[in-house]
């Protein structure tokens, strides 16, 4: 009661001076403002009824989050044509969130960009002349041009849409300068378009090693699920390995969702790559699965091998390997439950069941009071759709360059990416007192996928608000997989 409390006074007093400093903006500030507000309210509804100890489904909490995230969009539009005609709209985003102001040299891994750290690099004079041609008072009015790093900077006006700019720009070296250069166009500390020319550099193709890597990963991702398919049979695989024809049906339903996650990653680049040449084509590396004998495998570290068109982009990318894993985890879970009957294979006490508000909302409105005994009866599709939404829940976590760190760079930038990378690891370090799970995601977060990604070439457009919508729904999703219902709202539930 006293944390639900302190959370609500909390997220009150941040909406409280989130007013403060939008007035001065004036209606393009409140309506930023008010985008604020819309994404707090169902949390505050959830935990502000959970206080005064009134029970709301699930279900319900789902579908005003659909509302707040129509309004969201909607809210979203009107800043968009209020900041095209403002002469604040440099400083806010279309997201009602300030534009990053990158502090450091370069384009650098963190995902920043500064031009106060300059280095004078060499770069042949005939280049020089040719990237000075591709500049015009039609697209970006140049006022300033110097080397930079093996490349040039230019500084200037946009003179016309971001995207419809990039591409000119891009189609103009190239055909000054075919495959030699790259042309990022990313924001200045004033939030003002600058176009970075480097040097092309093509990506080294995965080494044997980086193949080898990857194999033995997966066959121990394999082992790992088939121990973790036993255990929850009562037995360890390990210790008796000819029993590996029980372990193999829940083992083999969890390695398939892991592979749908990994090929809707992979669809979604060839989508993409369909439409650009073959020198900008996405290249993903082989993936990394983390054995976990807990769950399986914690799903698989996936690099992108090469430098993205656009947030939007990023955003697609990061989203189809958790929507594909997500909704057929999600299926497998309904149609267990469905299927699920006295005398089914799988016995589970009814308190595993407390341990997530989907799966526990969910079970309740199929199983009905069965939940109220001691042990359920379920279908194995339960055990395979709850380790699945479990491992995607996961990844969806706003950190690094997991899928949910991505979703974030992606609509709201790199400050606010590296921000919730820092807060996730606190989190987990403080639920890592009661979970040990939590403690060993935390510590591979920040030896493995701490980094957030590197800036796409063309960093200033944000993908468009249903994009965003969809966004805040899978991390209303994985939040609402992780955190357990509180023993009190579960019984007075039904459930255990």
């Amino acid at each position: 009661m006293v944390f639900t409390g302190l959370t609500i006074i909390g997220a009150l007093l941040i909406l409280g001076w989130g007013f403060y400093r939008a007035l001065p903006m004036g209606k393009l500030g409140i309506v930023a403002w008010l985008q604020s507000v819309v994404l707090m309210l169902p949390w505050l509804l959830l935990f502000g009824l959970m206080s005064v100890g009134i029970n709301i489904s699930f279900a319900a909490i789902l579908g005003f989050f659909f509302i707040s995230v129509g309004v969201y969009i909607g809210l979203g539009r009107w800043l968009r044509t209020l900041a095209a005609a403002s002469p604040l709209s440099p400083s806010i985003s279309a997201s009602g969130q300030p534009l990053d102001q990158p502090n450091s040299g370069g384009i650098t891994k963190e995902g920043e960009v500064s031009l106060e750290a300059e280095t004078i690099a060499t770069i042949p004079g005939e280049d020089f002349k040719a990237v000075q041609g591709i500049f015009g008072i039609d697209t970006f009015f140049a006022t300033e041009l110097k080397p930079y790093k093996e490349g040039l900077i230019c500084r200037g006006n946009l003179r016309g849409e971001t995207k419809t700019v990039h591409q000119t720009l891009t189609t103009r070296l190239e055909t000054v300068l075919p495959d030699k250069y790259r042309l990022f166009m990313v924001p200045n500390q004033e939030n003002k378009p600058v176009v970075i020319i480097l040097p092309r550099r093509e990506p080294e193709p995965p080494a044997l090693s980086e193949k080898i890597l990857a194999t033995v990963l997966g066959i121990a991702a394999v082992a790992t699920s088939l121990e973790a398919s036993s255990l929850v049979q009562g037995f360890s695989f390990y210790q008796e390995p000819g029993r590996v024809a029980q372990s193999l049906p829940l083992a083999l339903g969890l390695i398939l969702i892991l592979i749908a996650h990994e090929l809707g990653h992979r669809w979604m680049a060839n989508q993409y790559n369909q439409a650009l040449p073959q020198r900008d084509q996405i290249r993903l590396s082989w993936p990394f699965f983390i054995p976990a004998w807990q769950l399986g495998s914690f799903g698989a570290i996936l690099r992108f091998d090469s430098f993205l068109p656009s947030r939007t982009v990023l955003f697609d990318l990061a989203m189809a390997g958790p929507a594909v894993g997500g909704i057929l985890s999600l299926f497998a879970l309904v149609i267990g439950l469905l299927l699920s009957h006295p005398g089914s294979v799988f016995q589970i006490p009814s308190l595993f069941f407390q341990g997530s508000i989907l799966v526990g909302t969910l079970s309740k409105a199929i199983l009905g009071d069965a939940l109220q005994t001691e042990l359920v009866d379920v279908s194995p599709l339960v055990i395979i759709g709850w380790l699945g939404l479990v491992v995607t829940a996961l990844n969806l976590m706003p950190a690094g360059q997991l899928d949910g760190g991505r979703i974030i760079q992606a609509i709201y930038g790199t400050k606010v990416a590296t921000r919730a990378t820092w807060i996730t690891l606190i989190v987990l370090g403080l639920v890592a007192l009661g979970n040990p799970l939590a403690l060993y995601w935390a510590l591979l977060i920040i030896f493995l996928q701490r980094d957030i990604e590197r800036p796409s070439l063309e960093e200033m457009t944000e993908p468009d608000d249903t994009r965003a919508g969809l966004g805040l729904l899978a991390l209303l999703l994985m939040a609402a997989t992780l955190i357990p219902l509180a023993p009190g709202l579960a019984g007075r539930l039904g459930i255990g």
